[in-house]
């Protein structure tokens, strides 16, 4: 996790500095002082993946060093099983449906349809969730 933790402060870093130069820009620029939308939002960048880096520095801490955290791994020390990924799933594409539903009842703002892509999306994220779910068994 150390990795992704420095590509994350490298983000925040960047973001943060570049507030910096787009507050110094605007504000010669404009005759109204600095434009505080940009400003405010590469500022909250920076701050969000400074959060996210830090939780993964946190994390990384805890646990045992990854083959991508050591310097004097190879590549087979990070082979093996990576988890069940379903080979043929059509619950994907429902919530893409659902969701772009949900996205074009919000730019018409008609609620209605959003009630109705938001049942529709849980309805599609319980069956993509419970795919392979065989239940109790009763031996």
């Amino acid at each position: 996790m150390k990795v992704e933790a420095r590509i994350f402060f490298i983000v925040a870093i960047f973001a943060v500095f570049m507030a910096a130069v787009y507050w110094v820009w605007t504000a010669a620029a404009a005759t109204h002082g600095p434009e505080p939308v940009g400003i405010v939002a590469l500022f909250l960048t920076g701050g969000l993946a400074f959060l996210a880096g830090s939780y993964m520095q946190f994390v990384a801490r805890r646990i045992e060093p990854r083959p991508e955290d050591r310097e004097d791994a190879e590549i087979s020390d990070g082979a093996g099983e990576l988890g069940f990924f379903s080979p043929g799933s059509y619950w994907p594409i429902g919530m893409a449906a659902t969701a772009a539903l949900g996205a074009v009842a919000l730019a018409f703002f008609h609620i209605w349809l959003l009630v109705i892509a938001l049942v529709a999306l849980l309805i599609t994220i319980g069956g993509l969730v419970f795919e392979y779910h065989t239940g109790p068994s009763h031996d």
